[in-house]
C-alpha cells in the first residue's frame, strides 16, 4: 500500500465529520487544504435520482459560469467558406471540413469542444463512434450545431460548461480553480447547480438531486446540503 504523505494525511483529518456543509463553507474548506503544486481545479459531483439508460430521464445542458471556469478550452469547428472565416475570427483553434474529420480519425483530437454548422453533419455523423463516447459530438440541444458560429465560439471559449449524466447518474464538472475568490466560486456552484435543476427530465421521480459533493483535483471530497446550493 502507498505510503500516505503528511500533507494528504492533514488534508484528510480536515475533512473528517464535515458532511452537509453550505456551500461557503465547503469552499472555504476546500481552499483552506488543498496542497498541490498547481491551481487545482474545483469539481462537483451531483447524484441524481435519474436513469439514464432511459431516454425520458436523461440530463443533459449547458451552462455559462458567470466567472469562468479558469480553464483554457480549445474549440474545434466544422464548417466551409464564410462560416469557416467566421470560426476563425472568433478565435477557434481548429477549423475544417472533410480534412478535419480524416484527422479526428487517424485519432488526432487536441480539442475540448466541438461545433458544427447544420450542413457538415453529414460529415461529422461519421464520427460519432469517436467523439460521442468522450462527450464531444456536436448537438443542437446545446447550441453546438448551430449556424452561429461567433456566439457558439466565444461562448466555448468564454466559460461555458457542457453536463452529461454517466451511468448511475452522476454529473460531473468542473467549475472554476482554486485561486478563484471564494464568493466566485460559490457563484458558479449555485450557476451550475440551478441549470442542472432546470434540465430535470419529465421522468425523473421521487428526489432528483441525491446528494452534491465538492472537492479540487487532488483533495478530499465533502458533501453540500443540497437546499444549500440551489438558487430559486
Amino acid at each position: 500500500m502507498a505510503k500516505i504523505g503528511k500533507r494528504t494525511r492533514a488534508a484528510r483529518e480536515a475533512f473528517v465529520g464535515k458532511e452537509n456543509m453550505s456551500v461557503e463553507e465547503a469552499v472555504t474548506l476546500i481552499k483552506a487544504n488543498a496542497n498541490a503544486k498547481f491551481d487545482e481545479t474545483i469539481e462537483i459531483a451531483m447524484n441524481l435520482g435519474v436513469d439514464p439508460r432511459h431516454a425520458d430521464q436523461m440530463v443533459r445542458g449547458v451552462v455559462g459560469l458567470p466567472n469562468g471556469t479558469g480553464k483554457t478550452v480549445r474549440v474545434a469547428v466544422f464548417a466551409r467558406g464564410a462560416k469557416a472565416e467566421e470560426a476563425t475570427a472568433a478565435g477557434a483553434d481548429i477549423v475544417g471540413a472533410e480534412d478535419l474529420m480524416e484527422a479526428v480519425q487517424g485519432g488526432k483530437i487536441d480539442f475540448d469542444r466541438c461545433i458544427a454548422t447544420p450542413d457538415m453533419m453529414p460529415v461529422v455523423g461519421r464520427l460519432g463512434k469517436v467523439l460521442g463516447p468522450r462527450n464531444l459530438m456536436p448537438n443542437p440541444k446545446i447550441g453546438t450545431v448551430t449556424m452561429d458560429v461567433k456566439e457558439a465560439v466565444e461562448a466555448a471559449k468564454g466559460g461555458q460548461v457542457q453536463f452529461k449524466a454517466e451511468k448511475g447518474g452522476v454529473v460531473h464538472a468542473g467549475i472554476g480553480k482554486l485561486s478563484f475568490d471564494e464568493a466566485k466560486l460559490v457563484e458558479n456552484v449555485r450557476a451550475f447547480v440551478g441549470a442542472v435543476s432546470k434540465a430535470k427530465p419529465a421522468g425523473s421521480k421521487g428526489t432528483y438531486m441525491k446528494k452534491i459533493a465538492l472537492s479540487s483535483t487532488m483533495g478530499p471530497g465533502v458533501t453540500v446540503e443540497v437546499d444549500s446550493a440551489v438558487t430559486e
